[in-house]
């Protein structure tokens, strides 16, 4: 890969990226990507020579990750392509408990010989971890479900489609937006398949392919007479399906306000191309925002950030009870505030799921990995906090006795931990448009797509910005505007929340590559929600308007 093309990449995005994109695994052509791998047979056979290994060797519980994962990226910039990548990871990773401490190796060597080096050195690794542990691992119970398998529902497998044909698709894109008064415009296709087995003592044969795709645009338009500049990201969301995410579907269409065309499980990147263009070019004559108090009309590809920074992050178990600090901070959701029963995280409307079943999700698998059924769960209901997101040696620490099954590693390579599930904030019960909410405000601001944030490492105080952004007078749009921001806490600003579209404007916002742990690793998790308005939130003007 070249140095400019991993520098665009690990800050495509920035708004939702919260560490640089991972290229793991070695280079391949990209018909490897093709090649069927181990049988699941052989997988199973593999695995238990780890979990009987580490069974002889004194382990109360084990458990063996076999994993193949698979990556292509395409790079298109205007006319050219910049950059194919195509890789393709392979090893296992094997998770121990032996005088109740944990002890985690891994391989590459996926034969007899090296799982069973692997093995006695992850056992090794816990007897060492066991001489300064004061406190052993207790793992919540769960049942064995031996052979099973588990396949992201997708209609067409994105590896199969030829780099030629998305390397059209890209570059008439770009086309269409320098037609339209692009003067710059980046294109990329990143396609995601994690072929993983797992394994465990407890009896557990969990064979699941897992795929994911991202159409990530940056269109930009310079004003010549000044060099002043904007840009506008894609209004695509990176989701858990297949190719078929990118073959135009008029049904999944949202119009929302000022004109702006939104997309939900089907994305049409040449349409997007266009309008990003003219909105890019409109950007530049766009008056700057007067700060001061508005209602906000969030639609869900921006909405679905700040779900994700002030809900997602801060009701991590790890970061609630101190135990993660190091990557993006801790939590003011403390469990003191939790175990009152009545904590109030926002107003009545307010209601947070987590689910990592959701179909079209980035975060959807059938079992996590540590072999745990996937569910869906409350988190915060009528505005009251509930629960958090915890797995199976922390469940026990809130008087829960079943993990929320949200375990995950970014590889085989990575030992699994707490991850963030998909967080959603459910849709309006009654019917309800954007064209209804528009009409209901007097003063305010539409805001369409992700932008620049800021938040504190407790998760409370923070700040937003977005991609385009229409100042609302008197129930009407009244014209696009420049450099706002606005300026809340979490629990003041769910507190504010007044009103929420029905399900019919209900659509997912993704985080391709979200970071954390230290050494840090990426998941993919997604966050659904409609068109939420916020009443007298602070806005301020961020002066860059260059």
């Amino acid at each position: 890969m070249k140095r400019r093309d991993f520098i665009y990449m690990a800050g495509a995005g920035a708004g939702m990226l919260a560490s640089p994109i991972p290229i793991i695994g070695r280079s391949i052509n990209s018909q490897e990507l093709l090649n069927p791998g181990l049988a699941v047979a052989q997988k199973k056979e593999l695995a238990n020579v780890a979990l009987n290994i580490a069974r002889g060797m004194g382990a109360t519980y084990a458990d063996a990750r076999i994993g193949r994962y698979l990556n292509q990226y395409v790079f298109t910039r205007e006319n050219k392509v910049q950059n194919t990548v195509n890789t393709e990871s392979f090893g296992i990773g094997i998770r121990v408990i032996c005088n109740g401490t944990w002890g985690f190796s891994s391989t590459n060597d996926v034969s007899p010989d090296g799982i069973k080096k692997a093995t006695e050195l992850a056992i090794a690794i816990a007897k060492a971890n066991s001489k300064i542990q004061t406190e052993e691992v207790v793992l919540a119970p769960t049942k064995g479900h031996g052979d099973v398998s588990w396949k992201t529902p997708i209609v067409k497998n994105a590896m199969e489609v030829p780099v030629s044909e998305k390397v059209d698709m890209l570059l008439e894109a770009n086309n269409k937006a320098m037609q339209n008064g692009a003067d710059y415009i980046s294109n990329i296709l990143f396609s995601v398949n994690e072929q993983k087995y797992f394994a465990s003592t407890e009896g557990s044969y969990i064979d699941q392919d897992v795929h994911r795709i991202w159409p990530a645009m940056t269109i930009t338009a310079v004003d010549k007479s000044t060099g002043k500049f904007k840009s506008r990201q894609g209004l695509g969301a990176p989701m858990g399906l297949g190719y078929e995410y990118l073959m135009p579907d008029n049904s999944e269409i949202v119009q929302g306000a000022a004109g702006v065309t939104l997309y939900r499980n089907r994305y049409d990147l040449i349409s997007d191309a266009v309008a990003g263009a003219q909105q890019a070019k409109e950007m530049l004559s766009a008056p700057s925002i007067e700060p001061g108090k508005y209602d906000l009309v969030l639609e869900p590809n921006h909405l679905g950030l700040t779900i994700h920074e002030s809900v997602g992050h801060p009701l991590e178990l790890d970061r609630v009870l101190g135990y993660e600090a190091n990557y993006a901070g801790t939590s003011f959701a403390t469990l003191d505030k939790w175990e009152t029963g009545n904590f109030n995280y926002g107003n009545e409307l307010v209601n947070l799921v987590a689910d990592k079943t959701q179909v079209g999700s980035l975060g959807a698998v059938g079992y996590d990995d540590e072999g745990v059924k996937c569910k869906k769960w409350d988190l915060v209901r009528n505005g009251i906090l509930v629960n958090y997101q915890a797995i199976r040696d922390q469940v026990h620490m809130i008087d829960q006795n079943e993990s929320h099954g949200c375990c995950y590693s970014q590889s085989w390579n990575d030992v699994q931990f707490q991850r963030m599930p998909n967080v959603s904030l459910e849709p309006g019960t009654e019917p309800y448009s954007i064209d209804d909410m528009i009409k209901d405000v007097e003063k305010g601001i539409y805001i369409v797509g992700r932008g620049s944030y800021s938040i504190d490492q407790q998760r409370y105080n923070f700040q937003f910005g977005g991609t385009l952004m229409y100042e609302i007078e008197n129930g009407e749009i009244k014209s696009m505007i420049n450099d706002a921001a606005y300026q809340s806490n979490t629990q003041e600003f769910w507190n504010s929340c007044a009103k929420i579209c029905d399900e019919k404007d209900y659509r997912m916002f993704g985080s391709f590559f979200d970071g954390k742990g230290q050494p840090s690793q990426v998941s993919a998790v997604s966050h659904g929600c409609s068109t939420t308005r916020f009443n007298g939130i602070n806005v301020i003007n961020t002066g860059r308007n260059i």
